[in-house]
């Protein structure tokens, strides 16, 4: 089988392997879900993806299971518990944008009824109008970390090569309309 050259490129990486074949690629159907791999994506701007893998249970248990209403409600207390969490990455930009978009995310949630609702009506754009939509709407969302949400949730094209075996299963999970 030809996996993806990444994958290729790290045969001992186990975490990347289990990721690619499993989530990258894959549409999300919950808020939650989708909450948690825009949360982490921004936790990985300037570090390595396998440090966020080995580190996503951290995540969701410091950050109450992605619970976008819970984590919108978080206080100054709740930013301090987790900047002195020695499990998950320690920086007050990522920490507060997580906070900020999930308050953020409720508020599209009253006109979309969901965070997927908002992705689904923005369906297709560019990379780059992704973009402008994320910066305008969130914090810390800059081009790559657009991109990597996008493309790992299926909302972008580039997550796997065709010839990648991955490729048909992830193709085969999304909406038809998603497709085009």
């Amino acid at each position: 089988m030809t996996y993806c050259d990444y994958v290729n490129s790290h045969p001992e990486d186990t975490h990347n392997k289990n990721y690619h074949d499993t989530q990258y690629g894959f549409p999300l159907e919950s808020d939650d879900e989708l909450f948690e791999r825009l949360v982490l994506e921004i936790n990985q701007a300037g570090l390595s993806w396998i440090l966020i893998l080995k580190r996503a249970e951290n995540f969701r248990k410091a950050y109450h299971g992605f619970r976008i209403e819970k984590v919108a409600k978080y206080t100054e207390k709740d930013r301090a518990r987790l900047l002195a969490d020695a499990g998950i990455i320690r920086n007050r930009l990522k920490v507060n944008a997580a906070i900020v978009n999930a308050q953020r995310i409720l508020e599209l949630k009253k006109e979309y009824g969901s965070f997927r609702n908002w992705l689904d009506a923005h369906h297709p754009r560019s990379k780059e109008e992704w973009t402008k939509l994320f910066r305008k709407t969130f914090v810390f969302t800059g081009g790559e970390i657009v991109n990597e949400f996008l493309m790992s949730t299926g909302y972008l094209p580039g997550a796997h090569t065709k010839d990648c075996p991955i490729y048909k299963k992830t193709a085969a999970q999304k909406p038809a309309w998603m497709r085009k």
